[in-house]
């Protein structure tokens, strides 16, 4: 301290003054390091997880700091795999909006109608009762790995329906009524239908139960495929020919009031 009290400083006026003089010495306490992120002063807490869920330990930091009054300018920003996580449910967020969207536009081209895809796709919904059910009784987490499967359901549950709708609009067109049209279509198309859900759901057992190298990895993905097909295949024979049917019945009565 008397080492920098004695530091000659060299003034304007050409006069070389202690440094004791003009400045006041005191001791105490500030950071052995300053950080910044984004041009900011941060302080960084950091721990790893020991024997506990990922949510679990948000929910409990969560907590706590509902409970802490900072002052103010300051806030907490969680980073590290918290941060990391959110982003990828974000991505994943846009992946599936997307994905549906896309979805439609193929079928509403194909079918070169609007109102049908949407028959075909009110399956997407009730399929995540399937998934729900599939996840609770294995008791998996909803993880990215599991809404991936989600996504990837999304295009698969919807080609039954494409194939029941499909053979409808081909059967109303050789003269068939309404309401024959649709019991006739779901007889004949069940065969085909049971088929391919049995293959996709049979194909992914392996994968679901964790056989092979890293199948534990995309075990979760497999569980929500397999339990929102076997859902969507019931839903597909069932809720898609009534709703159709009542569909084309209030189109059909607005085109009649036009008439």
């Amino acid at each position: 301290m008397n080492k920098l009290r004695r530091l000659v400083v060299h003034s304007p006026l050409g006069i070389n003054v202690p440094l004791g003089e003009v400045a006041y010495f005191s001791t105490g306490k500030g950071p052995s390091q300053i950080r910044r992120l984004d041009q900011e002063r941060v302080l960084i807490v950091s721990a790893n997880i020991y024997k506990r869920p990922f949510n679990k330990v948000m929910e409990d930091i969560n907590k706590v700091l509902a409970t802490v009054k900072l002052p103010e300018g300051y806030r907490v920003v969680f980073g590290g795999e918290s941060q990391q996580m959110q982003e990828s449910f974000n991505s994943l967020t846009f992946a599936l909006i997307l994905s549906i969207i896309l979805i439609y536009m193929i079928m509403a081209s194909t079918f070169e109608n609007l109102w049908q895809p949407f028959v075909i796709m009110f399956t997407l919904p009730l399929s995540l009762i399937g998934v729900a059910w599939a996840l609770y009784l294995t008791h998996t987490s909803l993880n990215i790995v599991s809404i991936l499967g989600i996504i990837i359901l999304g295009g698969v549950v919807v080609d039954n329906g494409i194939v029941l709708i499909d053979f409808v609009n081909s059967a109303r067109k050789s003269g068939m009524k309404l309401e024959e049209a649709l019991i006739y279509g779901s007889k004949v198309r069940l065969r085909p239908i049971l088929m391919t859900a049995l293959a996709t759901v049979l194909g992914l057992i392996p994968l679901g139960l964790g056989i092979g190298e890293g199948a534990k990895l995309q075990q979760p993905m497999a569980i929500s495929i397999m339990g929102g097909m076997i859902v969507a295949t019931v839903f597909t024979l069932g809720v898609i020919p009534a709703v159709y049917l009542v569909t084309q019945r209030f189109l059909d009565k607005i085109a009649k009031r036009k008439e």
